[in-house]
């Protein structure tokens, strides 16, 4: 009785192949042998093609708009812009605000996951700068990606084609509203079929309400060349 047996080109990180439509590859194996059940997400974030940025820090939130201003399209609180020959996928952006007292019945607060889809962030306004993290901690390799944070002098206005995620949380408040408090805004994108973004673009993260809104946000996508799609 005779075997069959079945061999892949181990690829779990430097040695992954790639060829044009149409034309023959190797199958590919992790270096234990493991073949065809890894999730491809997973494949990518081993070759070092996975990044993560936070918004706000530990004990200290971003201020969203407020205070009158529900969303603010030139002050946005996270900015993540893809330049032109680079491609971004993304696998998940979390959400967290801290609302305040309700002043008001009418009161409302809202987080926004928005993209541009034909122009990167402009480098304008005042911002401030934040690192992409390599999802693989000896980090292989480094982010094409500038990430920013908490703008507080308006950018170049970023034109918003595609809304990826909203959450909006309006006050119930029966009698009184002094001393009424929210429940939990949060939102979390994790698609199970993403989009996949073109350079030049940027995904940008909002929040904010008719009282002040803090929040903090934490966002992984996957970066790719444009030419992998051509």
């Amino acid at each position: 009785m005779s075997s069959t047996e079945i061999r892949g080109r181990a690829a779990q990180y430097s040695n992954v192949a790639s060829a044009a439509d149409g034309f023959p590859v190797d199958a590919r194996a992790l270096r234990d042998g493991t073949l065809g059940n890894v999730p491809w997400k997973m494949l990518k974030v081993m070759e070092g093609y996975g990044y993560h940025v936070s918004i706000g820090a530990f004990s200290t939130p971003i201020v969203g708009g407020g205070d009158g201003t529900v969303l603010d399209i030139d002050q946005p609180e996270g900015i993540i812009s893809c330049p032109n020959g680079t491609a971004i996928m993304p696998i998940r952006i979390h959400v967290q605000c801290q609302l305040p007292v309700i002043n008001a019945a009418s009161d409302e607060a809202e987080i926004l996951i928005a993209v541009d889809r034909s122009a990167a962030y402009a480098g304008d306004g005042t911002v401030t700068s934040e690192t992409a993290y390599n999802m693989r901690s000896d980090n292989p390799r480094t982010s094409n990606c500038t990430c920013a944070s908490a703008a507080t002098a308006d950018i170049t206005d970023p034109t918003l084609d595609i809304e990826l995620a909203r959450a909006v949380k309006v006050a119930d408040v029966q009698g009184t509203a002094a001393n009424a408090f929210w429940e939990d805004l949060e939102l979390l994108y994790e698609p199970e079929t993403p989009p996949i973004l073109m350079g030049p673009c940027a995904i940008y993260v909002y929040w904010g309400g008719t009282v002040a809104t803090s929040g903090f946000a934490q966002a992984q996508w996957l970066e790719f060349a444009e030419t992998d799609f051509s």
